[in-house]
């Protein structure tokens, strides 16, 4: 009998764990999306970047409203600074998703070099993604800034 309850309790258990592998799958590449989006903002590829954007994305960036054409214009055609470099860290706090929209937040840390002046800044967001086909697409993006140096 105790045989019995100990292999039904590890079937339950067994069973549970890959419930959660599937689900920290999921987390992972909502993830990805986020973090490859940065580093597309990072490279200054526009042309990447919109591929992890919705087309309809929004930004609320520094009490302002800002579509894509606003990210990139602000965050790579007026920065042409020839030894920019950009570094991101991300501490993803909560992860989560249906079929069809996910959101996560994180804390993001950016190491910012222009001008042969380097800025760290570190941001508090959320970001809601869409799925558009098998992708995962940042929708909106909201960004508190926590520090600047």
């Amino acid at each position: 009998m105790k045989k019995i309850i100990f292999l039904t309790i590890a079937i339950s258990i067994s069973e549970f764990l890959q419930a959660q592998q599937i689900f920290l799958k999921k987390e992972q590449e909502i993830q990805q999306t986020v973090i490859k989006m940065f580093q597309a903002l990072s490279d200054r590829d526009s042309t990447t970047l919109k591929a992890y954007c919705a087309r309809d994305i929004t930004l609320y960036e520094y009490g302002q409203i800002w579509t894509i054409d606003t990210l990139i214009r602000k965050a790579i055609t007026m920065n042409q600074s020839a030894d920019f470099k950009r570094t991101n860290t991300f501490d993803f706090i909560k992860t989560e998703t249906d079929k069809t929209i996910a959101w996560a937040t994180y804390r993001l840390n950016s190491t910012i070099t222009k001008d042969t002046k380097e800025t760290v800044i570190q941001w508090l967001e959320t970001v809601t993604l869409v799925r558009q086909g098998k992708k995962w697409k940042v929708k909106h993006l909201h960004s508190t800034l926590l520090k600047r140096s």
